[in-house]
């Protein structure tokens, strides 16, 4: 892969991506695939090096069952194209197969206000032909005898396209191709944003470097930042970073089969990793806002918080050695857990690529193919994302999501 530059080659770009990682690498991709775009892209990312992105930091995941129908399609299309991949990246011979190892989510509920909740979303995804099955505690207790389900009332799993894949591979191929079509990356930060006319326009960016380049549209993809880069546009965006702990362990006693990503009612969740590995996730007990910098462990969460709960309901890891751990973060759409997709209802020339919770990389495929669409042609040509768009936030208008890890 060819090196990063600091400084563009050009003094205007017909579209400006504002964040290099998934989103803005998927969106830089798709739009070098539309054989109606022909403009120049620039892509400006801060870090290159991606270290503490999300995207870097994610656990890889895909699943089918959420409780917004918009959100099983757009995780449909991501299963179909991790699948085939090389097929959907022009059969370069270069490009790696890829495939799921679906090894299931599997949802706990122990109230019934909860397992309500399992049955209407495995209804909205059952219209869409998700393989969702809902198990007793008995049925559960079969399957995965394992567990320990004295408080459980309902499971609901589904074993298709659900589980992990290599979702920096595709973000490496992403930025790789969109590079050799001539899309530019460039190591630097937007730090103003220029309005024309009456505020209705973005006319151009000036990077930290002190260049100024004109646009004729541009995509906020900034991740965690996001609502840092719409503010120079005089936009209020509610997304904020928040912080999410990720552990892996080998147990003293490993399982006899495959552990599906096993959401706990306390919102502690765990899967299998491999080689006799499994990965572990939580939340802080105080979920609120950090500092963008604050990849900080903490030391005690496991101790007194998560190893208790997961021994709890898995009595087979009351004998566990944590070998790796690690702090990320979330785009964190205050309002509703759910994307912030589109052009901004004045602003129209300034589009969304926020907010995804958690989803982000699993849902990038899809993200990235309706942006190039709407940069492209004013409008989608495959899957409609309009209710994901700003006007929502505009309006507090919630569509939440019920199904956020």
């Amino acid at each position: 892969m060819s090196p990063t530059r600091n400084t563009p080659q050009q003094s205007s770009y017909d579209v400006v991506i504002v964040g290099g990682a998934i989103m803005g690498s998927s969106t830089a991709w798709f739009l070098t695939e539309n054989p109606d775009f022909d403009g120049s892209v620039l892509v400006v990312e801060r870090d290159p090096s991606y270290e503490f992105a999300s995207t870097a930091l994610s656990n890889s995941c895909v699943r089918q069952q959420f409780s917004t129908g918009l959100n099983v399609q757009i995780s449909q299309f991501t299963a179909d194209y991790v699948k085939n991949l090389r097929s959907h990246l022009g059969d370069d011979a270069r490009v790696p197969e890829l495939a799921i190892n679906s090894f299931g989510y599997l949802y706990l509920a122990n109230t019934k206000a909860h397992a309500d909740s399992l049955r209407q979303g495995r209804a909205v995804q059952a219209a869409l032909g998700v393989q969702t099955k809902l198990l007793s505690a008995e049925e559960l207790g079969q399957a995965y005898p394992f567990y320990t389900l004295d408080d459980i009332v309902l499971g609901s799993i589904n074993t298709v396209d659900e589980g992990n894949f290599d979702g920096y591979t595709i973000f490496e191929w992403w930025r790789r191709l969109s590079r050799e079509r001539g899309v530019e990356f460039l190591s630097n930060e937007v730090v103003d944003i220029a309005l024309g006319g009456r505020g209705d326009h973005v006319t151009g960016v000036t990077l930290a470097s002190g260049e100024r380049v004109t646009c004729g549209q541009l995509v906020n993809a900034s991740g965690t930042r996001a609502a840092q880069t719409a503010a120079m546009a005089g936009i209020s965006l509610p997304v904020e970073p928040r912080k999410r702990y990720s552990w892996i362990f080998k147990a003293k006693k490993p399982l006899d089969r495959p552990l599906p990503l096993t959401i706990d009612p306390s919102g502690v969740h765990f899967r299998e990793n491999g080689d006799g590995t499994y990965l572990c996730g939580a939340k802080p007990k105080a979920d609120g806002p950090v500092a963008f910098d604050d990849f900080a462990m903490d030391h005690s969460i496991w101790q007194d918080y998560v190893w208790p709960i997961l021994a709890t309901r898995i009595p087979q890891f009351d004998a566990v050695k944590v070998t790796a751990e690690w702090a990320g973060h979330y785009a964190f759409n205050t309002l509703d857990q759910n994307a912030i997709t589109g052009p901004h209802p004045e602003v129209a020339n300034f589009f969304f690529l926020n907010g995804f919770s958690g989803h982000g990389l699993q849902q990038s495929p899809a993200m990235g193919r309706a942006t190039s669409e709407l940069l492209t042609y004013g409008t989608y040509r495959t899957l409609d994302l309009s209710p994901f768009h700003y006007e929502r936030v505009r309006d507090g208008r919630a569509m939440v999501e019920g199904a956020v890890i």
